[in-house]
């Protein structure tokens, strides 16, 4: 019999999006799917595969795209990481909105996980993914902390207190609005499947499908968000790769699985 808790994870499914060319990556995106960068000898994606597993995600969507036969072979030498992995070309000058578009009738539980495939991170997804189950909400938003990899001023009561780099931060406070509060999005959410159907439309001819999709069901559904403090860091330039690569993913010991899961099944929020 299966558990009240993990009824919610039977059928539970994560479309990764996976299927851009990195161009910010320079030479290293000319020649592998950004997905497949690697930190610290291991791929982006062989985080987020054993991540998704971790917390019970069995059904995996990668709508491919850029170099795809590349991404197959990686997991067919991984065994598929023991998931059920979907594997669907989805054209290689393909945009986001038309991939999800293409593959919006593979999507066969009543919710699924939408992530880029170009993070590391660590937090507790089966829990978020519950609670947005058990609430029959239109969407979760996952926002975290992120790194501001510039310079900047630190100011306390009008006096110059400091100079720092590499902050992390969680929200922005937006000029000339001191009650708007604006949260960083990791490009993770959880979403009804039904509302993909409902407005495909705006994926099949959006350019920017989030601009198109997420202030319509804001407005007409009941949508929240989690704001976790475990690590996140987005891979979306060679600076990025760098930073992660020298301190962040180096500081979480990942290099062993065994440890890497037992990192991962902690709580962060």
């Amino acid at each position: 019999m299966i558990s009240k808790d993990n009824k919610f994870l039977e059928n539970s499914t994560a479309v990764i999006l996976c299927g851009g060319r990195g161009t910010r990556l320079g030479v290293l995106g000319n020649k592998i799917p950004k997905t497949l960068v690697k930190v610290n000898n291991k791929e982006i994606l062989w985080y987020i595969l054993h991540n998704l597993k971790i917390h019970g995600f069995k059904n995996i969507i990668l709508p491919l795209g850029y170099k795809g036969n590349s991404i197959k072979k990686f997991l067919k030498k991984n065994k598929n990481f023991g998931l059920n992995i979907r594997m669907i070309n989805t054209g290689i000058k393909t945009n986001i909105g038309k991939r999800i578009f293409l593959i919006r009738n593979e999507i066969k539980s009543k919710n699924f996980l939408l992530l880029n495939g170009d993070a590391i991170f660590r937090f507790n997804l089966k829990n978020i993914y519950k609670i947005h189950c058990k609430k029959k909400i239109g969407a979760t938003f996952i926002c975290g902390e992120f790194t501001y990899a510039y310079g900047s001023i630190g100011v306390k009561n009008n006096k110059i207190i400091d100079f720092k780099r590499n902050l992390v931060f969680q929200s922005l406070k937006i000029k000339n609005d001191d009650n708007y509060q604006a949260y960083n999005y990791t490009g993770m959410s959880i979403v009804q499947t039904e509302l993909i159907k409902k407005f495909n439309k705006y994926f099949k001819i959006s350019d920017n499908f989030e601009q198109e999709f997420y202030p319509r069901i804001i407005k007409k559904f009941k949508t929240e968000l989690v704001k976790v403090k475990g690590f996140w860091h987005s891979i979306d330039s060679v600076k990025d790769l760098n930073m992660v690569s020298n301190s962040s993913v180096k500081n979480q010991k990942f290099k062993r699985l065994q440890s890497l899961q037992k990192f991962l099944k902690k709580s962060f929020f």
